[in-house]
């Protein structure tokens, strides 16, 4: 069997999906997150720059003649239907060509998006490169979560991936932060300090492109386009290096799996395995993707016009409350990841989702009883978010580990982009419109709209939610690829799918 430039297809037996799910947590394992986690801190910078500078972007002066409304409602929408359109394309490439290629190339396509967003100098230039900025990050969606997923062991993939895709806020905080900085017109000018905001995204892209060039191909991709023997070696070499880190020998990996290898799958194959051998599955992940796109969409993209038009807040001060209910996020997933991988997956999406939904239905009627300034209405945002955050990254959990590995990169893709689409560029549009009026029963519609999708997904969890805690991805998902002989993988390829049972 060949693994050369044109990889040999056939039938292969292979304990490398066990042999990575028994890897005890080690360097190897911290340049993986490392390489890969940090692009959400650079979409949370993007999206935070932009909410915070809104205001100042569009007053005289900014070298842009563009409004309020479109920078928080047309530029936010344009920027989330790159990203869905991002996602659907370069996931198709991902399944198709592999995890490594097409985490290079969108993390490229981002870099020179945001450097050209920063030389605005008309409305049409800015909303066109916030579309492919968003392009960029949508492909990063479906390349890195089904990289992570494959490479980080079963019993800490819960929480590992809900604290990457929670360092999101990481990159919120800091784009909050240096908004503040950006807008002081002491240190730069008017029309030059929100440009060096979307720099700054440009320089640590630079700093993860090089750190990214160490991170391996998929084992499991590898495996399953004919190139066994290089995913053979890669893990033998990671081994390798675990033990000489502890010390002492890795245990007898468990079990074994049988493979037919091939090269590609069509959209048809996809959507069949998808929405016909997974139903419930889908039901799922539309629910967690539309409920969670809504609320943070709507938010992230309002919140600094929000404290500007209700609060009186001066729009060059808005960062240090958006830092504070960005710490809150992230709170959520470092402090709650790990109980997804010991309480289970079921109790802490559902619970997580209705939790979040209640409170904000608690923070839109005292913001609608005028019982709240500008400090407690952030602390009712952190409390919220906090329980959201770590839904909100659980879908991203659920859908990169409930679907066969053929399938992963454009199930996370299409569910992202579906989800996202109905609620992040109508979350933006809706949510601007609503707080433009400086209507205060305005705002607290678009609040109950929000907890509303997010209790409405928090039921469909409860029942279809599935318990895929401490399971090698095989397990919850056997590959398409698989043998359909019970003993090459230890059971009947068909008793993982969906059989009746809730959450199956």
């Amino acid at each position: 069997m060949s693994d050369g430039g044109t990889p040999a297809t056939g039938t292969v037996t292979t304990r490398v999906p066990a042999r990575l799910d028994r890897l005890p947590w080690s360097r190897w394992h911290w340049m993986i997150v490392v390489g890969l986690g940090t692009v959400w801190i650079l979409d949370g910078l993007e999206v935070t720059v932009v909410g915070s500078v809104a205001g100042r972007i569009a007053e005289d002066g900014s070298g842009l003649a563009i409004t309020d409304a479109q920078v928080t409602g047309v530029a936010a929408a344009l920027y989330v239907a790159g990203a869905c359109s991002g996602a659907l394309f370069f996931g198709r490439l991902t399944d198709r060509f592999g995890r490594k290629k097409l985490f290079m190339v969108t993390l490229a396509v981002y870099l020179a998006a945001t450097a050209m967003t920063a030389l605005s100098f008309s409305a049409w230039w800015f909303f066109l490169f916030r579309f492919l900025t968003g392009f960029g990050i949508g492909g990063e969606y479906a390349a890195i979560n089904s990289a992570i997923d494959e490479l980080i062991p079963s019993k800490y993939r819960g929480r590992v991936d809900l604290i990457i895709n929670g360092s999101y806020w990481l990159g919120a905080m800091g784009g909050a932060l240096l908004s503040v900085v950006a807008l002081d017109t002491d240190l730069f000018p008017q029309d030059i300090g929100w440009r060096l905001a979307f720099g700054l995204g440009v320089v640590l892209g630079l700093v993860i492109l090089l750190v990214r060039r160490h991170v391996p191909e998929s084992p499991r991709w590898m495996l399953i386009h004919g190139r066994a023997e290089k995913a053979e070696r890669l893990v033998d070499d990671v081994e390798r290096e675990v033990e000489r880190e502890t010390g002492r020998p890795l245990p007898p990996p468990a079990g074994e799996m049988t493979v037919h290898q091939r090269g590609t799958i069509g959209f048809g194959e996809i959507a069949r395995t998808v929405f016909r051998g997974y139903p419930r599955r889908a039901t799922l992940g539309f629910a967690l993707f539309v409920g969670q796109a809504f609320l943070y969409n709507a938010i992230t993209f309002g919140f600094g016009s929000l404290l500007v038009r209700f609060f009186d807040v001066p729009s060059g001060t808005t960062g240090y409350f958006f830092a504070v209910i960005a710490f809150g996020n992230f709170l959520g997933p470092l402090l709650l990841g790990p109980l997804f991988d010991t309480w289970g997956r079921r109790p802490m999406i559902a619970g997580t989702y209705l939790l979040s939904g209640l409170l904000l239905f608690g923070t839109a009627a005292l913001f609608g009883a005028g019982v709240l300034d500008a400090t407690t209405m952030t602390i009712c945002w952190s409390v919220v978010l906090f329980f959201a955050s770590a839904g909100a990254s659980s879908a991203y959990l659920t859908v990169s580990e409930i679907f066969p590995m053929e399938t992963r990169a454009m199930s996370i893709a299409l569910f992202y982009a579906v989800g996202t689409a109905a609620g992040g560029i109508s979350g933006p549009l809706v949510f601007a419109g609503l707080t433009e009026s400086g209507e205060v029963s305005d705002a607290v519609l678009a609040f109950c709209i929000g907890a509303a999708l997010m209790i409405a997904a928090g039921l469909v969890a409860l029942f279809f939610a599935v318990a895929a805690e401490g399971r090698a991805l095989e397990d919850i998902a056997p590959p398409l690829s698989v043998s359909d002989e019970p003993e090459a993988a230890g059971r009947p390829r068909d008793t993982a799918r969906e059989s009746g049972r809730p959450g199956g």
